[in-house]
């Protein structure tokens, strides 16, 4: 099975002015391409590998045979982070709604939705180098961390509820070196809708 480049819910423009057209033509159709290129390559000579998703690759890196394995790691962690990526953000109005249950835990956790944005910005901001910041579930709980390159959750058992990519292909044509005018217009974009539905499922609803 060869994996395939998603498709955008939405065109190239549509994020405007919070996230320009042409980064986001270039992120997906050249930077999020290469990925998938290269995890089909990485992937060629083991059969039973390839038929599986990208989320069980991920779940399970000690699987992958060792001469693959870095190959995999990068290259399947750039497929899955970028596909939830694109799904977590949205231009429509309504899906940017805070509402549902993942809002009023996010209060309750950390104690206001200005607390957590406060964390979840620094999290973006202190990522050295490429990477992401995360909102997931672990253990039940939510946390707040980074991880480096195209390091996933999933790898980790945690279950992925938002992400940030913070690597300089996904700002820099627009903002440029000023990675926090990047990441304060990124709450404009983010589907808490797709957020809820995914902490949702979490708890088996």
């Amino acid at each position: 099975m060869k994996h395939e480049l998603i498709k955008l819910k939405y065109a190239y423009d549509a994020l405007e002015p919070f996230m320009d057209a042409k980064t986001v033509e270039i992120h997906h159709s050249k930077h999020h391409q290469t990925y998938v290129d290269k995890l089909n390559l990485a992937l060629e000579k083991n059969v039973e590998l390839s038929e599986k998703k990208v989320e069980e690759l991920l779940a399970d890196l000690n699987g992958i045979p060792e001469d693959i394995r870095t190959a995999v790691k990068n290259n399947a962690g750039g497929v899955w982070n970028h596909n939830f990526f694109w799904d977590i953000m949205t231009p429509n109005v309504k899906e940017k709604e805070l509402k549902g249950k993942i809002v009023k835990v996010i209060d309750n956790e950390f104690g206001s939705f200005d607390k957590f944005k406060e964390e979840f910005s620094n999290a973006a901001m202190n990522r050295f180098g490429s990477g992401w910041a995360w909102l997931v579930l672990n253990k039940g709980k939510l946390e707040i961390y980074s991880t480096a390159n195209q390091d996933s959750p999933i790898s980790e058992g945690k279950i992925p509820l938002l992400c940030i990519d913070v690597w300089e292909h996904a700002y820099y044509l627009k903002f440029m070196n000023r990675r926090a005018d990047y990441v304060s217009n990124f709450f404009n974009l983010i589907n808490w809708k797709r957020v809820n539905e995914f902490y949702e499922e979490s708890l088996g609803n």
